[in-house]
């Protein structure tokens, strides 16, 4: 039996709280700026992004910890903290995104609708969420979005909004209750309570976290809709969870923590971000190829947007890093072994899934500026380091709130120990 010190804590160093919160203030700043500056369509889109990529990578921790309780999975136990404390901050992640929803929805400002008639626009959700979209002679009408209107208006998304992400909350937060309950009691009976949640929680998650992505996101794109959607946005924040997940582990161990962990858990990360950046692929060249063939105008006009000069070569660089960077990195066993590879890796990887929902979101929230290079500057930086900054403190903060560094009564942590690629 292989024995470790499982109850040394992390310590939230000032230096590592200083550069967290130097990364939130120039995340305000940069908002600020983008209001200010008369950009406010602009920050709200780039708020919606980072709100979204927020809660999916905690979203990642519930689901990860939940398959591994439903599978059974002994490899992953030693590294649990880490994707349970995802979860644990998944419900401020919500709130986050709720919010940034809520401001974009009931702020408005002049605009033209789609029919190029000035009019009063919400800064997000613009096609279907304006007042007067459903109403038959008003100026803001618009037959489309009135024949989806049973299913998208402002009342009935709110509620699905906030019942998947209270229902995804309140289950990461049981799991990681059962755990550390585990760690004080020992036995089996939180394992099982761990077990009968998981099986709940994957069955409803895989049927409504299509729907959470259909609101959120697609509905920005309303006059559009792909059934592939949901799936091309899951595979990406699986890749996007794993990869901050390596991260994580690289940071813990490089502080001189998680002495147990070794290079073969780094290897077997570095699988699961290679096979689900090869998923997300799949899905971004089945979604695209479908559409493409077809040409039906109410499809090509997703890609039609994402195509013009500005955006073509951001559109076109979001498939070469999320695909060709793991795929010629990752592919040997040596390459996923060391730690510098797989820290560039990961890095390159979190900019480019950023890229991937950037590509999904902007298109259809604002208009084109005058060249390419211009389409991703301050704001977009800004934003991203400010939520950046925010989730590593949440993340460290959490992390030092523990008493203990892996679940050392979890009935598969001596397996976990042993492992072995």
């Amino acid at each position: 039996m292989t024995t470790s010190n499982f109850d040394e804590r992390f310590i939230f160093k000032s230096k590592a709280k200083a550069w967290c919160l130097a990364m939130i203030a120039l995340g305000i700043t940069g908002i600020a700026y983008g209001f200010l500056s008369g950009s406010a369509e602009r920050t709200f889109a780039n708020l919606l992004l980072m709100g979204y990529y927020l809660v999916t990578v905690c979203l990642f921790g519930v689901c990860f910890c939940a398959i591994e309780y439903i599978s059974q999975s002994g490899w992953s136990v030693s590294i649990l903290r880490i994707p349970q404390v995802f979860a644990r901050i998944l419900p401020v992640a919500a709130l986050v995104l709720l919010a940034i929803i809520s401001a974009g929805i009931f702020t408005t400002h002049p605009g033209k609708n789609e029919g190029g008639i000035t009019t009063v626009l919400p800064y997000l959700y613009k096609l279907w969420a304006l007042k007067g979209v459903t109403t038959p002679h008003h100026i803001n009408y618009d037959a489309v979005i009135a024949g989806k209107s049973g299913f998208l208006n402002i009342r009935f998304f709110f509620i699905r909004l906030v019942a998947f992400l209270t229902f995804y909350s309140i289950a990461g937060w049981l799991l990681v209750k059962y755990s550390f309950n585990e760690d004080q009691t020992g036995g089996m009976a939180n394992y099982k309570k761990s077990f009968s949640l998981s099986a709940l929680f994957l069955v409803v998650f895989f049927f409504t976290v299509p729907l959470f992505v259909f609101d959120t996101i697609m509905s920005l794109d309303a006059h559009w809709f792909s059934t592939l959607f949901g799936w091309y946005n899951l595979s990406g924040f699986l890749v996007s969870g794993f990869t901050v997940t390596a991260l994580t582990v690289i940071y813990l161990q490089e502080a001189g923590y998680l002495p147990w962990v070794t290079k073969n858990y780094l290897q077997t990360l570095g699988v699961l971000i290679f096979g689900f950046s090869i998923f997300w692929t799949y899905l971004w060249f089945e979604q695209f190829l479908l559409i493409y063939y077809s040409n039906l105008p109410e499809e090509a006009v997703y890609f039609y947007k994402r195509w013009e000069p500005e955006f073509q070569f951001w559109f076109w660089l979001n498939l070469t890093i999320n695909f060709c960077v793991p795929f010629f990195v990752l592919m040997s066993r040596d390459a996923k072994m060391r730690i510098s590879v797989m820290k560039a890796t990961c890095i390159l990887l979190i900019l480019g899934h950023w890229l991937d929902y950037w590509q999904m979101i902007i298109p259809g929230t604002t208009k084109p500026k005058a060249n390419w290079y211009n389409e991703i500057g301050v704001i977009e930086g800004a934003t991203f380091i400010g939520f950046a900054g925010l989730f590593v403190y949440m993340v460290l903060y959490s992390l030092s709130c523990l008493k203990t560094l892996a679940p050392k009564n979890h009935p598969f942590l001596q397996e976990s120990l042993h492992h072995q690629n």
